[in-house]
């Protein structure tokens, strides 16, 4: 069963202006993110270069783009390039590089969103070359946009999401593909999902009329691995509207739609279950857009209100599985310590905890291009460990 959700982020209606042939113009900013219109805008086109481009976008300059489609491509691949060479020095205190890191991060996104693209009806694109991309913007800005002007790094986006969509992604716990929508953390990280494949689930959970909650569900896939394993019925939350409609359709396409109910709520649903599963968000940190959400977690809160709503949802005999990676430790953004308080303090009994190492490039030392070298945090990265701790409410 599957409840419908509430109309996912729709476009912005905040404007952007320009001046073109000496007549003031504006349509609707097209955006997913909390990203603002450009200020100022500057109408371009192939005879622009990338040093200049560079120039006029770190001083705030948004390019509006009226060339080839595929030398805005190319513009925009020059970009990185020169965003490329700038290095994050390293700091003894790595929580003091992280905070370097993102601020370079969120440089290189500023700067990338200001080359912008003008959408007419239905999202067609009239550039030469340029390719139908009005089904990917569909699907990441709704069916009932106006026509407006986006950023070509954020329609890049749309596409590479909806080829992931409709490709999927290769789950080998499930034995199937889960189909990520547009915004929602894809999962492609495979150590996390084979550690709720293997652990021993607790006898309450294989029981007839067993009940589990999977707390920030995102695409599904840990639901449907707990329906796979035999769980009676699973209700999966998550506070995100595209969240959940991606979920619903994952379930119901393995054909677990009948024990897997997928709500909008924010952490617990009513009630308790006999195991309750999160896969928080790792890294306590700000996101800066909806996909970041599966990585950063705002001061850490998701991970607190799940520990703390433990003893509330749990029945007797059940166990609660949180899935975290140490990263932010590593870091230097959380202690060992700060987390087995937060389990003391919430009235909570380690079981047991079960550890893994990552799989992803990033995590592998030597990795060809994200090594020591350009990645300022390789370090922590090759260092991760991922557990899953079993908890249990002592006043059960």
């Amino acid at each position: 069963m599957t409840t419908a959700p509430e109309p996912g982020d729709s476009a912005a209606a905040d404007a952007v202006t320009w001046v073109e042939d000496g007549t003031s113009r504006s349509a609707p900013w097209l955006t997913t993110g909390s990203q603002k219109p450009p200020k100022k805008v500057v109408v371009v086109d192939d005879a622009l270069r990338a040093d200049d481009a560079m120039r006029l976008t770190s001083e705030g300059a948004a390019l509006l783009w009226r060339g080839d489609y595929q030398g805005a491509r190319q513009l925009l691949d020059a970009l990185k390039r020169r965003l490329d060479r700038l290095r994050v020095k390293a700091d003894p205190d790595p929580a003091v590089t992280f905070h370097r890191h993102r601020q370079a991060r969120g440089h290189r996104t500023r700067i990338l969103g200001m080359v912008l693209i003008e959408l007419g009806d239905d999202f067609a694109v009239d550039l030469r070359r340029a390719p139908d991309i009005r089904a990917a913007c569909r699907a990441a800005y709704g069916d009932d946009a106006a026509p407006g002007v986006a950023s070509l790094q954020e329609l890049l986006g749309a596409v590479g999401a909806h080829e992931w969509r409709r490709r999927g992604v290769e789950i080998p716990a499930l034995g199937a593909r889960i189909h990520p929508h547009y915004g929602v953390f894809a999962p492609t990280r495979n150590e996390y999902v084979d550690l709720v494949a293997e652990a021993e689930l607790p006898a309450a959970a294989t029981a007839p009329g067993s009940v589990a909650f999977d707390i920030g569900t995102g695409t599904g896939v840990l639901a449907a691995v707990l329906a796979r394993r035999g769980v009676a019925r699973v209700v999966a939350t998550d506070i995100e509207a595209r969240a959940v409609a991606c979920a619903a359709d994952n379930v119901d396409r393995l054909g677990y739609g009948d024990r897997v109910e997928v709500v909008r709520t924010d952490v617990f649903p009513d009630g308790r279950a006999d195991l309750l599963l999160c896969n928080p968000p790792w890294v306590p940190a700000s996101p800066t857009s909806s996909l970041e959400m599966g990585v950063f977690d705002r001061r850490g809160q998701m991970l607190a209100d799940f520990v703390r709503g433990i003893p509330g949802h749990l029945t007797d005999g059940g166990e609660a599985w949180l899935v975290l990676s140490d990263l932010a430790e590593r870091l230097g953004l959380r202690t060992r310590e700060q987390l087995t308080d937060l389990f003391e303090g919430s009235g909570l009994t380690v079981l047991g905890r079960v550890d893994t190492r990552p799989r992803h490039p990033r995590a592998v030392e030597g990795d060809a291009g994200t090594g020591a070298g350009r990645d300022p945090l390789a370090t922590a990265r090759t260092a991760e460990v991922v557990s899953l701790w079993r908890l249990a409410s002592r006043h059960a």
